[in-house]
């Protein structure tokens, strides 16, 4: 089995027809463990247009000379803005039939960082975690206070929590309530009993100045209880840059994420290992967690790419200044 996930997962250190270091270099991706190879084609191509739509905006503003934060917020934003991902306006249902809505950014050259958590009146929770970056002493905000601080910042597009409400969530909501009604009172489904979709969406850059920078935004789990808050916003779990090793957005069980510090430590086997991302990666994806946990994507500092996931799938994608554009979900 094991062979079989690692055939299914794409690596690259550089474009397809360049063995020079590229200026610039993007990967994103939308989730793993996601539609099943039997899925309507329809599904299918709506999902590789959004990722394609994302990846073509973060190229072209890379080839620009944009820096690497303005293109995190703006393809993550992008995804947020898709119904198809559980980001944004395509976020998933909590237990209460409510939407909370996590995020983060890191920049690699200075680390600093920004994260919010629990958030449902804001339409892209990307562009507020750049704010607490930015415009705060803090890491990271949580619900009301994060809210709060939405009031304060002229830029963040506030929308009413009806906005993220979608016929196939509420859907996905319903069958999750079916599922919890067979179990025990006070015990909760686990994520593989709620059929979940390891479902997040990331950005990880190199740009022309050689700065890394990474984001990831969720609406984490359908049927959440109780606050919960998985790795998305978390730095260092879903979320990690250092200009020094490279930068990694994380899509899977967020409470594996969080236990293992997963985007950390891809960072720091890199950095205290002296291994490529390549090696950091698989070995975190495929020895620290356990099969179908989820995936990572990694941008190094020479603009190599690294596409890694235990599931199924993963939708992903990657370009750089070689030449390369590349859109994939399973293979």
């Amino acid at each position: 089995m094991v062979m079989a996930l690692l055939s299914s997962c794409v690596t690259a250190r550089t474009g397809k027809d360049s063995p020079e270091r590229p200026s610039w270099a993007i990967a994103i991706h939308a989730g793993a463990g996601v539609i099943g190879k039997d899925s309507p084609v329809e599904e299918v191509e709506a999902a590789q247009a959004g990722l394609r739509e994302a990846l073509e905006l973060g190229r072209g503003m890379l080839a620009s000379g944009a820096s690497g934060l303005d293109t995190v917020e703006a393809v993550i934003m992008v995804l947020e803005d898709n119904p198809r991902f559980n980001a944004g306006k395509g976020a998933v249902f909590t237990a209460d039939g409510t939407h909370e809505l996590d995020a983060s950014i890191m920049d690699g050259a200075t680390l600093g960082c920004g994260g919010v958590t629990g958030v449902s009146t804001v339409k892209n929770p990307i562009r507020l975690a750049r704010r607490v970056m930015e415009n705060t002493r803090h890491v990271l905000l949580a619900a009301g206070g994060a809210e709060a601080f939405a009031d304060t910042q002229a830029d963040i597009e506030r929308v009413p929590t009806e906005y993220f409400d979608t016929e196939h969530r509420a859907k996905s909501l319903e069958s999750w309530r079916q599922r919890q009604a067979s179990v025990e009172p006070d015990r909760l489904l686990t994520p593989d009993e709620a059929n979940q979709w390891k479902s997040t969406v990331g950005c990880v850059v190199l740009d022309m100045a050689g700065n890394l920078t990474a984001g990831t935004s969720t609406g984490g789990m359908t049927g959440k209880r109780f606050g919960r808050i998985g790795d998305s916003p978390l730095i260092g779990a879903g979320t990690y840059a250092n200009n020094d090793t490279c930068a990694v957005s994380c899509t899977g069980t967020g409470e594996e994420y969080i236990r293992h510090n997963v985007a950390r430590d891809i960072a720091d086997r890199m950095r205290y290992g002296k291994v490529g991302a390549e090696e950091a990666t698989r070995a975190v994806i495929f020895d620290v967690l356990q099969p179908d946990d989820g995936g990572v994507i990694v941008v190094d500092k020479h603009g190599g790419i690294v596409m890694l996931f235990s599931t199924e799938g993963m939708f992903r994608g990657a370009a750089d200044a070689n030449g390369r554009f590349d859109i994939a979900i399973w293979e």
